[in-house]
């Protein structure tokens, strides 16, 4: 009688979902971090020394030094749309595949990025720290004035799904004139279903009632909003970042709301996340959240089955099944 077949040994590095482990017990020997534990760099090295496959969070930086102690290794699957914690480079060249999880957090993340827009245009955080303070005391007709949304220009920097997505719900459900930038100009077809007319960076900064930033982080898109660029949005204007922290120059976004250079930022993301500027955290004109545009439960579960359904599909099926969501597709073309 033969031996069983050996399972693949898959390490999940923050706690999830119990459905999820569930379904991945069902294929694979698996270690979780049930205690959600902080791992260091050594401590995960540790851990996925005798791995196949790793459930990822976007916060694992998977680069040459740690693959190298990882020879066993043969993909990297992250729960979230980012992938800048995959040195994608190193990865390839160990064949080492990593997968992400688009398109099931477009509309969710979409409605956060039109709620911060909002509370960001009608100080709605500042407003709140002013009542639970009980400074309100008297109406005035001035009181907390902020910008208008609906009529009012949406100018979009990155306009993939969700940049389009977030378009839609200004266009048809805030009336607003939609410009965007993107490294390309999307088709006429697509422009239209938007109401979206293409500009360049520079246009849109000097025009856009409300900047949102849409853009994956890469060396490329690094401060892609710096101290030059918030010196060309209008004084009345906001800025509302659902991107990656590093597309924005936090330092100099500080300098620029103290000085009353724009009227109001809205950020999801930081440099350095979760640690945060303290010089935002000083400035009153700016609403801030800890990285939760895709906080539903349904969306977060959605994200987590994906990140399953290309761990599978790699390291059960193999070849029979095309990973989902490969980013660096040649790494599986060599394996």
């Amino acid at each position: 009688m033969s031996a069983p077949a050996t399972r693949p040994r898959i390490l999940v590095t923050r706690a999830i979902f119990p459905e999820v482990a569930a379904r991945l017990s069902e294929h694979f020997d698996v270690e979780s971090n049930t205690a959600d534990d902080d791992w260091s760099r050594d401590a995960l090295r540790r851990r996925l020394r005798d791995k196949q496959g790793a459930l990822t969070f976007g916060l694992e930086r998977i680069d040459t030094d740690l693959l190298a102690q990882c020879p066993q290794l043969r993909i990297c699957a992250n729960m979230t749309v980012g992938y800048n914690n995959f040195d994608l480079d190193a990865m390839t060249v160990c064949g080492v595949l990593g997968t992400n999880a688009p398109d099931v957090l477009t509309e969710t993340t979409a409605d956060f990025g039109f709620a911060l827009l909002m509370a960001t245009a009608r100080r709605v955080t500042e407003s709140e720290h002013f009542l639970r303070a009980g400074k309100w005391t008297r109406w005035n007709y001035q009181m907390f004035s902020g910008a208008e949304v609906h009529g009012s220009t949406l100018g979009i920097i990155g306009m993939g799904r969700i940049g389009q997505a977030i378009a839609r719900r200004a266009a048809f459900g805030f009336g607003m004139r939609v410009i965007y930038h993107n490294r390309s100009q999307l088709d006429a077809a697509t422009e239209a279903a938007c109401r979206a007319s293409y500009v360049s960076k520079h246009e849109l900064l000097q025009t856009a009632d409300h900047v949102m930033l849409v853009v994956p982080y890469s060396a490329a898109s690094h401060h892609t909003i710096g101290a030059a660029e918030l010196a060309l949005m209008k004084p009345t204007a906001t800025l509302i970042n659902i991107a990656r922290g590093g597309i924005v120059d936090d330092a100099a976004l500080a300098t620029a709301l103290r000085d009353k250079r724009i009227a109001a930022a809205g950020l999801d993301v930081f440099e350095g996340e979760p640690t945060v500027s303290p010089d935002l955290l000083t400035v009153p004109n700016v609403v801030l959240t800890p990285h939760i545009a895709s906080a539903t439960a349904g969306t977060r579960r959605a994200m987590a089955m994906l990140a399953v359904d290309n761990l599978i599909g790699y390291l059960v099926h193999g070849k029979a099944v095309t990973p989902l969501n490969a980013v660096n597709p040649t790494a599986w073309v060599a394996a």
